[in-house]
């Protein structure tokens, strides 16, 4: 046991080189132009996605206001079909072409 901990005893105390730094941490920094350059950047990306969003905003009011012109349009196809339909079984009408079974005037 005595071996074992004299064997591990010299690579304890034998310090471990620390490597000196190659590169300069200064240099290597963004410094001010990096920090200037990311903010514009992330400016940019915040007016892109403002810019979209109003335009979808503004796609989807359309899309709305379409929606609504087509059923307008709808409704009045289908009132003027029932009128069309009304006026070919109108009892009235029958009489003043003179159809044999209409009930006599009188």
């Amino acid at each position: 046991m005595q071996h074992a901990i004299v064997a591990l005893l010299p690579a304890a105390t034998t310090p471990t080189p620390t490597p000196a730094p190659a590169v300069d941490p200064n240099l290597v920094s963004p410094g001010v132009v990096g920090f200037l350059f990311t903010a514009l950047i992330a400016i940019a990306v915040i007016f892109l996605i403002w810019d979209m969003m109003r335009r979808i905003r503004r796609g989807r009011v359309r899309a709305d206001i379409q929606e609504q012109l087509d059923a307008e349009e709808q409704a009045a196809r289908a009132t003027d079909a029932t009128e069309v339909d009304d006026q070919s079984i109108d009892p009235a009408a029958d009489d003043d072409r003179g159809d044999a079974t209409a009930p006599p005037k009188g």
